[in-house]
């Protein structure tokens, strides 16, 4: 027991070190890629001053390091990032870069763990009913359901419900994380008041997500019954419920585990239009400004965010199949992603 704990656990190492050199590589690669792009920080500050002349930039550069060669500019941020030091933005309040990520990154993890969740609760009862009776009146309903969803872009379908809900019916509001007069609120009253604000960007997310999980659970039941342990299982005289949820709900799991961390960097970059569209101070509404700015600090530091998350989902999502399937435990079968 102790021995395969051992080989687990190198194994995991193993891919650790990996993952590492993978983040290495995204550091580099959206270092060099966002220095391609056409324009610079000094732009916004020089463009529209008609006292900047040529000197004046060159002495922007030389204040944000950009007349150093790009390998000099790379090292230099490495260095920094390895003691956690994101840099200032070159915004014009040149606050720390972290400082901002962290003041926006709770309503963004907090609206998509949200819509994770009730994702979830939906999804995998839904596509569980639908592989139960495939072809039926209920599993082809819910396809079409989930499809149109699928099919929909979310910023068409969050102008539909603004239109809708809070222009024609006035029942929810139409932009923003508060009302106006939020302090003067008791309580309860605060909290209602941030739920209705947060009501349509949240189902947006989760009506957008439905479609994938449900299919893909579906699709794992479907291939889960046809598995010689529940034709034992069902010969053996077990309950229906007992076969299904006991022993094919079990397994038919493992891809949701996959599906799950790899879901996990949209987080941010599934952000970027809805919070843009209802106006939310979060994570994507920064990072689409620092583009439109060109705040190489500030794009860095939601790049490096958004790659930590992808790579501890898929380490994550490693674990909890390992967690879940004997196999991988004893050391019988391969971590997800490994040959």
């Amino acid at each position: 027991m102790e021995g395969r704990g051992r080989r687990l656990c190198k194994r995991l190492g193993k891919k650790a070190l990996w993952l590492l050199v993978i983040f290495w590589g995204i550091t580099l690669v959206s270092f060099w890629v966002i220095h391609l792009a056409p324009g610079s920080p000094t732009d916004m500050e020089t463009t529209l001053n008609p006292l900047a002349d040529a000197g004046a930039r060159k002495k922007l550069e030389a204040i944000y390091g950009l007349d150093q060669p790009l390998p000099t500019q790379y090292a230099r941020w490495v260095g920094r990032l390895v003691r956690l030091d994101f840099g200032l933005s070159m915004s014009s309040d040149r606050r720390p870069v972290l400082d901002r990520i962290a003041e926006r990154l709770p309503l963004t993890m907090g609206m998509n763990a949200l819509s994770l969740v009730l994702t979830l609760l939906v999804a995998v009862p839904l596509g569980v009913a639908a592989a139960m009776r495939p072809g039926g009146w209920f599993d082809r309903g819910s396809s079409l359901l989930v499809y149109i969803g699928f099919a929909m872009p979310g910023f068409w379908l969050a102008m539909l419900l603004m239109l809708q809900f809070s222009i024609h019916w006035q029942a929810l509001p139409i932009s923003g994380i508060t009302s106006m007069n939020y302090a003067q609120l008791s309580s309860w009253g605060k909290v209602m008041d941030l739920a209705a604000h947060l009501t349509l960007p949240v189902f947006i997310y989760t009506f957008g997500s439905l479609a994938g999980m449900s299919r893909y659970m579906r699709t794992a039941m479907l291939e889960a019954m046809r598995q010689d342990y529940i034709r034992t299982a069902r010969a053996k005289g077990l309950l229906r419920h007992t076969v299904i949820f006991r022993h094919a709900l079990r397994n038919a799991l493992l891809p949701m585990i996959t599906l799950l961390g790899l879901s996990v960097p949209g987080l941010i970059g599934g952000s970027v239009i809805i919070e843009s569209i209802f106006a939310l101070p979060g994570l994507g509404q920064l990072f689409y400004e620092a583009v439109m700015a060109r705040d190489y600090q500030l794009i860095m530091g939601n790049l490096v965010l958004g790659a930590v998350l992808t790579l501890a989902g898929n380490l994550l999502a490693d674990i909890c199949c390992a967690l879940a399937d004997p196999r991988i435990r004893s050391g019988d079968g391969d971590l997800r992603g490994q040959n």
